[in-house]
């Protein structure tokens, strides 16, 4: 039975073509798209992930909500559209989907949104720039991503940059590893800090190629129900100057105590005053580090396919 099958799904030819043939294929989100690059920048990016991802090897997957549809495979207007800041569409993680849905909107979705999809439909990698974790004071607001949750049910491949600057990056390894997600390093031996190449954490795990994280995360698949997040850093010439990134943090923690801002719209807001501090070099740095994912993500996904 098609674990999708109460909802209205809709695969792009593309994807559609990939999956019966048994090719590699990457999800990849549409949150980025919607609420975390500015325009016409976030639209650029959408479009530089899927060229990554094919010229890996693979077909690009990307994810939304649109009219009420679960679109599996963007049309380039349907981008277009999502990318538009005056659309206002929602921001979908995985409890938000069936609403979504139900109540015929739009809607991009996040790592937790994307996996949701991606594991129903037998999509084993996934592409971001950084995952979600537990924010900073998480102690007495419990603010934390869903993403950490939707990993420990989604057996998805997660490539991401580590987790965003902005988030407490030891408490979300703790809870990671709480939840029976690995964490493994692509060609590193220390967790990745988004923007920054090291985040000050070292990892017990790091592997050297596609085909060795292929075989790696086939083996965990084979004994535990959760996903992987496989920590690729930002390309060494893309790196925040290391004071520029103290300076964005600051602003970026500034902003959302000043204005009281919680939950979804956390991430938005500090990533924008992250932009504003750095005068836009954190927004080609997040640029430089998503395509390179995509790109990994591609490989990792083919090296799957392969080993079928």
């Amino acid at each position: 039975m098609d674990p999708l099958a109460p909802l209205p799904v809709a695969l792009a030819d593309e994807v559609a073509d990939a999956r019966s043939a048994g090719r590699g294929v990457v999800a990849l989100e549409t949150t980025i798209v919607a609420h975390g690059l500015p325009h016409p920048v976030n639209l650029e990016v959408a479009a530089a992930c899927e060229v990554a991802v094919r010229a890996a090897g693979a077909v690009p997957a990307t994810i939304a909500v649109v009219d009420g549809v679960v679109r599996v495979g963007l049309a380039p207007e349907e981008l277009a559209a999502l990318a538009d800041p005056a659309r206002g569409v929602a921001k979908l993680s995985a409890r938000d989907v069936g609403v979504c849905v139900a109540s015929g909107g739009d809607g991009a979705t996040t790592v937790a949104g994307t996996i949701a999809v991606a594991a129903a439909l037998g999509i084993d990698v996934m592409a971001t720039g950084g995952l979600g974790g537990v924010h900073r004071g998480a102690s007495e607001t419990y603010d934390e991503s869903a993403d950490l949750v939707a990993l420990s049910r989604y057996p998805v491949c997660v490539v991401a940059s580590g987790v965003k600057s902005i988030l407490d990056v030891g408490a979300t390894l703790e809870r990671l590893d709480t939840l029976g997600v690995p964490v493994v390093g692509y060609r590193t031996g220390r967790f990745p800090g988004f923007y920054r190449r090291d985040a000050g954490f070292a990892l017990e795990w790091s592997l050297g190629g596609p085909a060795q994280v292929a075989r790696a995360f086939r083996a965990h698949r084979a004994l535990s129900p959760t996903g992987l997040v496989l920590a690729h850093p930002i390309p060494e010439a893309d790196e925040l100057d290391e004071g520029l990134h103290r300076a964005g943090l600051a602003a970026a923690e500034a902003a959302v105590a000043r204005d009281a801002v919680t939950g979804k719209a956390v991430t938005p807001v500090m990533l924008a005053a992250f932009a504003g501090a750095t005068g836009g070099a954190s927004v080609a740095a997040n640029r430089a580090l998503v395509v390179a994912n995509a790109g990994l993500a591609g490989e990792v996904a083919r090296a799957l396919a392969e080993r079928r």
